[in-house]
């Protein structure tokens, strides 16, 4: 797991109305208010090919994105990759934060803003994990 605040989407992440940042000595969470759970981040790196698949994956309306999923299996994420794919998922699984980004000219820049989801618009994005 990453830190919340080592993410490229964190500040967007702590301008979100639903997301609550805790700071300590030690640590920073993000708390998913309207279920008072803990959203850890994921970041997953993929190579070009299998980079431009979560892309494709990710402008796709989410009923087909998780159906593609099942049917092709999930974007296997590597080492160290051309895409990094950046998740905050809350503990129970009712809220998520998406955001894709692409190496080039020596640092990630986005593919697109950061996305939000709540509630049952969450689960294919647990698949991709």
């Amino acid at each position: 797991m990453s830190s919340i605040k080592n993410l490229e989407m964190a500040a967007a992440l702590s301008a979100y109305q639903h997301i609550e940042i805790k700071k300590s000595l030690f640590s920073t969470k993000a708390i998913y208010t309207p279920t008072q759970s803990q959203a850890k981040a994921i970041i997953l790196e993929y190579t070009p090919t299998e980079g431009e698949r979560v892309a494709r994956l990710l402008d796709m309306p989410l009923d087909k994105m998780a159906a593609d999923i099942q049917q092709k299996g999930k974007p296997v994420a590597g080492v160290n990759g051309n895409f990094r794919l950046e998740l905050c998922l809350s503990d129970d699984r009712q809220f998520c934060a998406v955001q894709l980004l692409r190496f080039g000219d020596f640092q990630y820049k986005p593919v697109f803003d950061p996305r939000f989801y709540e509630g049952k618009d969450v689960e294919p994005f647990t698949k991709l994990l």
